[in-house]
């Protein structure tokens, strides 16, 4: 867990779990930078305890490279805000899912030519591992055709895959369902 303190004049407040909530909800995802912390379900909850604000965030996945730099993003936010003493802490459980993007955050991935994730799958009991690409539903942002291939697993970030339409022979960049 990582932590990071901030103390408030106003520990009970609303205006100043408002205030909190409002600076938390302006932090971006470094790497997609179109989707807020709120918009990709990272921010899972900003409340005031002993007097400090508490930002709590969930990464992706465990080993996201972009975490800190949330965590970073966060805590300078907050302290902008005027909360000079917060603590952010980093949750791992319940694990982030991609049906935590809320569907203004789909919305501006599609605007900004990212292919939302569909649905998360869903699994009771053990997950066969296997190597084959995952096969997912997914259609052109440029076009809408479905008519499209699995050009790479991994894109620019390890949680976006990269895909061309066949139609229109546009590449795009689709957001893993996790």
């Amino acid at each position: 867990m990582v932590t990071v303190m901030l103390r408030t004049q106003d520990p009970t407040g609303t205006e100043a779990i408002d205030r909190a909530r409002a600076a938390a909800g302006r932090v971006t995802d470094p790497e997609m930078p179109m989707l807020t912390l709120v918009d990709l379900g990272v921010l899972r909850d900003v409340s005031i305890e002993d007097g400090r604000v508490v930002a709590t965030i969930t990464p992706t996945y465990s080993g996201c490279p972009a975490m800190a730099t949330m965590r970073d993003d966060l805590q300078r936010e907050l302290l902008h805000a005027g909360f000079e003493d917060a603590e952010v802490r980093v949750s791992l459980t319940p694990a982030w899912t991609s049906d935590w993007i809320t569907e203004a955050g789909r919305k501006a991935l599609q605007d900004a030519g990212i292919s939302p994730p569909g649905q998360a799958p869903r699994h009771e009991g053990p997950v066969a591992l296997t190597l084959m690409p995952t096969r997912r539903a997914v259609t052109c942002v440029q076009c809408g055709s479905d008519n499209v291939r699995l050009s790479s697993e991994f894109g620019p970030t390890a949680c976006k895959a990269m895909y061309q339409c066949l139609d229109c022979l546009e590449p795009f960049d689709h957001v893993k369902e996790i």
